[in-house]
C-alpha cells in the first residue's frame, strides 16, 4: 500500500490530467500479488471475450470435468483429456486447444512458474507468450493483477487507448505509440500500472486477472 501511495503522489505531481482523475476518485487502486500463476492463466484463457458471468459458468463446468467444480485441474489432469471433452464444458475449440497447450508447456518445462518472480517484465512476456492463446495483453494483465507489478503499460488495451483519447483530448483514438508518448511526457514511470488503473477508472472499466 505504501508503494501505491507513493505512486499516486508521483502521478499527481507530474500529470495534471491524472491528478484531476485521482482527486475525483474515492477508490484507491489495489494490486495484490499472489502465486496462483497457472490458475490465473487458465482463467484468463477461459474468460477471453466473455462476460464475467459466462466465464464463471464455463469455469465451474470445466473444473467439474475433473471432479470438483471449485478446484482448477492440474496440468497432468488436463492432459488426460482432449479438445472434444473440454468443449463439453462450453469452451470453444481454440480455447480448449490453448488450455491443453498451457498444460503441456507447463509439464515439459517450456513455462516454469517457480522462477517468474526473478525475471524482468520482458522476460516474463517472452516466456508466457510461448503458450498458444496467451498474447501480450494477457501477460500485461497477469503482471499487473497477479504479480502486482506497478510499472506495466498495456499499450494495446482498448480501454487504455479510449481513456487516453478522452482524457488528453486527442483528435483520434490513441494508438499504442500515443499511449507510450503520453506516459513518457507525463512521467508515469515507475508507476505505469497505477496510471493505467486511473485511466480505466475514468471510463469505469477496470479489468482484472
Amino acid at each position: 500500500m505504501q508503494a501505491t501511495q507513493q505512486g499516486i503522489s508521483h502521478l499527481r505531481t507530474h500529470d495534471p490530467v491524472l491528478a484531476q482523475v485521482i482527486d475525483s476518485t474515492l477508490e484507491v487502486p489495489t494490486f495484490t500479488p499472489h502465486t496462483n500463476y497457472y490458475q490465473s492463466l487458465v482463467d484468463s484463457i477461459i474468460s477471453q471475450q466473455l462476460s464475467v458471468k459466462a466465464a464463471a459458468s464455463i469455469q465451474r463446468r470445466f473444473n467439474a470435468l475433473f471432479g470438483d467444480e471449485t478446484t482448477i485441474p492440474s496440468p497432468d489432469q488436463i492432459l488426460t483429456s482432449n479438445v472434444e471433452l473440454l468443449r463439453t464444458a462450453g469452451l470453444s475449440r481454440p480455447k480448449a486447444a490453448y488450455i491443453l497447450d498451457l498444460a503441456q508447456k507447463t509439464i515439459d518445462g517450456t513455462v516454469v512458474f517457480d522462477h517468474l518472480e526473478s525475471l524482468d517484465n520482458e522476460a516474463i512476456i517472452a516466456e508466457l507468450t510461448q503458450v498458444k492463446g496467451v498474447g501480450e495483453w494477457t501477460v500485461h494483465m497477469f503482471l499487473m493483477f497477479c504479480m502486482g507489478r506497478l510499472d506495466i503499460l498495456p499499450t494495446g488495451d482498448l480501454g487504455i487507448r479510449n481513456g487516453i483519447t478522452k482524457l488528453y483530448s486527442l483528435p483520434a483514438t490513441a494508438t499504442p505509440d500515443d499511449v507510450k508518448r503520453i506516459a513518457e511526457k507525463h512521467n508515469w514511470r515507475p508507476y505505469q500500472s497505477i496510471a493505467s488503473w486511473y485511466v480505466w477508472h475514468s471510463l469505469d472499466n477496470k479489468p482484472s486477472l
